[in-house]
């Protein structure tokens, strides 16, 4: 396996834990259960992320922006979850932060797969590739 197929696992994972979440609607239990989820999800992703495919390009001049980017985007993602910890569940502005969340999340993630993927596969060798999914799922098996 190659680290970008790892990577659009668990984006996969968060575009379903999303579509999840901005169809509940209250203070419910399964709200709140899938918000758990999906922020420990978004959490371990960008910690493996940043740690098993961003660092190793930072040094290359073609990558450096791209990942500096991705790592700014992790943090407005962070901020939005962060807003919605401190909004009531049952209103309607929880909603449209989620739904603000959604559409970030999924920005982010088409970046990835449809411009930093192919860049990125441009620099790395096949074994580093490989050497990164196998660190990058390791650090998310051991902290899922």
């Amino acid at each position: 396996m190659k680290i970008y197929e790892a990577i659009r696992i668990d984006h996969d994972i968060q575009r379903d834990l999303l579509d999840k979440l901005t169809e509940t609607t209250g203070n419910s239990d399964e709200r709140k259960e899938i918000f758990k989820k999906l922020k420990k999800e978004l959490v371990l992703h960008a910690n493996a992320e940043e740690r098993h495919f961003y660092k190793p390009l930072i040094p290359s001049d073609m990558m450096q922006e791209h990942a500096r980017h991705g790592i700014a985007e992790h943090h407005e993602i962070d901020e939005l979850i962060e807003q919605l910890e401190d909004t009531e569940m049952d209103s309607s502005a929880w909603l449209k932060i989620a739904k603000d969340l959604k559409h970030k999340v999924e920005h982010h993630l088409e970046d990835e797969e449809h411009t930093f993927f192919q860049l990125s596969g441009k620099i790395l060798t096949d074994k580093q590739k490989e050497e990164l999914a196998t660190k990058y799922n390791a650090y998310m098996d051991s902290n899922r």
